[in-house]
């Protein structure tokens, strides 16, 4: 019997459901947060760091009351229209398409970030196009639902319950009833500091995007604003994605992911890390790692993060994954003399070293040598790397950061190839990771790894019957007649009684594969570091209660101020807040919590302190073998929840890059690793909360090392 795969659906790794809207309080505030002045390292003089976004300007007061007035308006419609659709759940549904006007300029307006004086003209457009839609819902006729052309579009995330809004680029001859599924291509957005709702809004009913192929639906990401879609950023195409599902019919196996500047780089990401998910991925400009980027440990004033900063950066380097293109066909763009190409030339050279092409040179900007890349399409396939990895690369001769009209249609030659020829069941995958958070490529999923942020592959060849693995402790993969599992002979049945296809799990055991999934440890859903824990559904816990030290209570009251502030321009949502007293069985099932506070303060965590790996009294804090002073040290950690292992808990920390991370995108990865101990005797920073007086990750069973 020829080996193959069973049947097989891709889909994207933890893909959300829409979830319940929850309430949005539509009350104004004046007053801008305060934002935090703060230092660049706790050892050095206080100095201001530039604000992001940046403080808007003035507008004339008789504007201001006229655009208050609408808002409130508009927010008082739509909470009764929200009541009253209740018992009709298709246009409750939509009820999201109608909230992201309100929130555009209700945000504009509470949050000073009107940026020039042309956006009153533009909120008081979005403000009508609000309420023209809050009246075709409130009569059952949306008129938006079957319009072409650019349609602005919202949905409710999964993480913090916030309104966030897409744009999509519907063909003229779309129709709402047709039953042949079309080709969707994302766009990710470059750089913009000023890039609010209500500017993105504004450009998505008015600029159709740099490329907008012939009968494809184009999805525009906000993507939480200027993250390059890092972490809730992320998440937010897998959401936007499953809501559009809901509206279009999306062929599955015609996704193709583009973008350019700081969308290159977000869009490298996605290709690395989801690389079977697409037909095709076209990235222009940006970065592939973090510090050949940002030039890193090359001069005094640039020095090297410590070790585990480093370590994290497996997070986000592209570079590192390079290999997984090998699911996909990437068609790379670059100016000739954009600084930027040196993310296609970074990637070059990691897949010749994949290759096995002992020291690859690094392409110079200005140049492209014989190879490299291309103006032409039928020239532009890179040499040098496996002749399973299809890399082009065109080149926009004698041009800086821009995509050049004329590469445009060689760009839209390759990508219209790649997907044209794409194989819905693969015949074979090769997966490279260096956490669970990217556990899954196309059909297969790697359930556990040996040492968790080292290397670990897992290639699988369904016609050759075997699967070849490397620092794996656990992997699921389709139904297939199985030889060996590296080497090891196998005896697995394709399907089961019912004759229905079904996965295969494996897992080790004293080095040898046995059948059936990991019991235990670190896995896809719960495996640190920190920042995992704010890419699905959070609750931050405030504590009520006296803390065990007043300095350490006073400390997590502005570090839960500061996570909340940071939340809100980061990403572009309110972050849940309750009182530990209002947890409910239903957020310990549904959510991570972020506990603030100790065990005296937040009852939620002295509910749990004896399931976790310290013990924290008013003298002392003690973890992993050593004893600190517990009236000046504080702990900052992730770890399954005791009374749900599914999700996670959190002590004392929001996501760990600071403002002096927003400077930069590449610098925007994760600054912390499972724990920390942070020293407040040390003020917190731009960069840290604190003096980071040890640091590091659990093993790969929740253990804390060992004194």
């Amino acid at each position: 019997m020829p080996g193959g795969w069973g049947l097989i659906q891709l889909t994207a790794p933890m893909t959300p459901t829409l979830p319940t809207l929850r309430p949005v309080h539509f009350i104004l505030a004046t007053a801008l947060l305060a934002s935090h002045v703060l230092a660049q390292n706790p050892s050095s003089t206080p100095a201001p760091i530039k604000q992001i976004p940046p403080p808007g300007v003035k507008i004339p007061d008789g504007d201001r009351a006229e655009l208050e007035a609408g808002v409130m308006a508009l927010g008082k419609d739509l909470t009764v229209l929200r009541h009253n659709l209740q018992s009709k759940p298709e246009l409750h549904a939509l009820l999201p398409d109608v909230m992201i006007f309100h929130k555009a300029v209700d945000w504009a307006l509470r949050y000073n970030e009107f940026f020039n004086s042309k956006q009153i003209a533009t909120a008081k457009t979005l403000l009508e196009l609000g309420n023209q839609r809050l009246s075709e819902l409130k009569a059952g006729k949306p008129g938006w639902v079957s319009a072409t052309g650019l349609v602005p579009r919202g949905y409710i995330s999964k993480i913090d319950g916030s309104v966030q809004p897409y744009g999509m680029v519907i063909p003229e001859d779309w129709k709402p009833d047709e039953k042949t599924p079309r080709r969707l291509d994302f766009w990710c957005h470059g750089r913009g500091e000023t890039l609010s709702e209500l500017d993105f809004i504004n450009q998505r009913l008015t600029n159709k995007g740099e490329y907008t192929p012939e009968g494809t639906l184009v999805l525009h990401l906000y993507g939480r604003y200027c993250c390059a879609n890092k972490f809730a950023g992320e998440t937010d195409l897998f959401e936007a994605l499953e809501n559009a599902k809901t509206h279009y019919n999306i062929d599955s196996n015609k996704l193709v992911v583009r973008g350019f500047s700081m969308g290159g780089g977000a869009c490298w990401q996605f290709a690395t890390h989801f690389a079977g998910l697409w037909a095709a991925v076209n990235p222009g400009a940006g970065f592939g790692d973090t510090k050949e980027f940002m030039k890193l440990g090359l001069t005094p004033d640039r020095p090297m993060p410590p070790a585990w900063e480093q370590t994290l950066w497996k997070w986000y380097d592209s570079k590192d994954y390079v290999s997984n293109l090998a699911d996909t066909i990437t068609v790379a763009y670059s100016g000739e003399k954009d600084g930027q190409k040196e993310a296609a030339d970074l990637m070059i050279r990691s897949a010749r070293e994949e290759a096995g092409v002992a020291n690859p040179p690094m392409g110079e900007l200005g140049k492209v040598a014989p190879g490299d890349g291309s103006p032409k399409a039928a020239e532009a396939r890179v040499t040098g790397t496996s002749p399973d990895l299809v890399l082009y690369h065109v080149i926009g001769p004698d041009v800086p950061h821009k995509i050049k009209p004329e590469a445009k249609p060689e760009v839209e030659s390759l990508v219209d190839a790649a997907v044209a020829k794409h194989e819905a069941v693969p015949k074979k995958i090769h997966f490279t990771t260096y956490t669970l958070v990217y556990s899954t490529m196309g059909p297969v999923t790697i359930d556990g790894m040996e040492k968790e942020w080292e290397r670990a592959d897992l290639d699988v060849d369904a016609f050759r019957m075997h699967v070849k693995t490397k620092n794996v402790s656990a992997f699921t993969i389709p139904s297939m007649n199985l030889d060996t599992i590296d080497g090891q002979m196998q005896a697995a049945p394709r399907e089961d009684f019912t004759g229905k296809t079904k996965t295969l799990s494996f897992h080790k055991v004293n080095g040898l594969w046995v059948s059936g999934p990991a019991k235990s440890g670190k896995n896809p859903e719960i495996c640190g570091p920190i920042d995992h824990a704010f890419m699905s559904s959070f609750v931050y816990v405030r504590p009520t209660g006296k803390p065990l030290n007043e300095k350490v209570g006073n400390w997590a009251h502005d570090e839960l101020e500061h996570a909340i502030d940071f939340w809100r321009k980061t990403y572009r949502g309110d972050a849940p807040v309750k009182d530990d007293s209002a947890i409910t069985a239903e957020d310990i099932q549904n959510s991570n919590l972020i506990l603030w506070g100790d065990p005296s303060s937040n009852k939620v965590l002295a509910q749990i302190i004896a399931k976790l790996p310290l013990q924290w009294s008013q003298e002392k804090l003690a973890f992993g073998g050593h004893n600190y002073d517990a009236a000046r040290t504080a702990p900052v950690m992730i770890f399954p929840n005791p009374l749900n292992p599914e999700k996670y808990v959190v002590l004392n920390s929001g996501v760990t890059f600071r403002e002096q991370a927003l400077l930069n995108n590449a610098d925007q990865t994760p600054k912390l690793p499972d724990w920390a101990i942070i020293d407040l005797n040390t003020p917190p920073d731009a960069k840290w909360p604190g003096e980071v007086k040890a640091a590091g990750f659990f093993d790969e069973q929740w253990k804390a090392p060992a004194k």
